[in-house]
């Protein structure tokens, strides 16, 4: 199994990666083939919804990066990870946690909650 900090470095590099192609290989080392990525736009299922999905919030945002905010918490199977998105060197624009789900070593499910928004 790979470490959990291997497990969370790669969702940022999945989220961060704006070649679909690199992407793609990132996704198949770390993510079961029937992930389920959850947030508050409603889920996606498998690596090439869920690359369609980061993709367009990339294409989105050009520039802005994922970056962590905070140590991952692990608690038998779960991953609790803070992370920050915006520009590199200037203040974030969002601030969420992901909490994944490990199966047999591979991220089958991936939430994503926004947290501290205004509004």
């Amino acid at each position: 199994m790979p470490e959990i900090e291997t497990l969370v470095d790669a969702t940022l590099r999945v989220f961060n990666e704006r070649d679909p192609d690199a992407r793609l290989r990132v996704m198949a080392e770390v993510y079961r083939d029937d992930i389920v990525f959850t947030d508050a736009e409603g889920s996606s299922r498998g690596h090439e919804a869920i690359s369609e999905k980061v993709q367009g919030l990339l294409d989105s945002a050009p520039g802005f990066v994922f970056a962590p905010s905070g140590p991952a918490h692990v608690l038998d199977d779960l991953i609790h990870a803070p992370w920050t998105f915006g520009p590199p060197d200037g203040e974030p624009v969002v601030r969420g946690v992901d909490m994944s789900l490990v199966v047999d070593g591979k991220i089958a499910r991936l939430y994503t909650v926004l947290v501290g928004q205004d509004g």
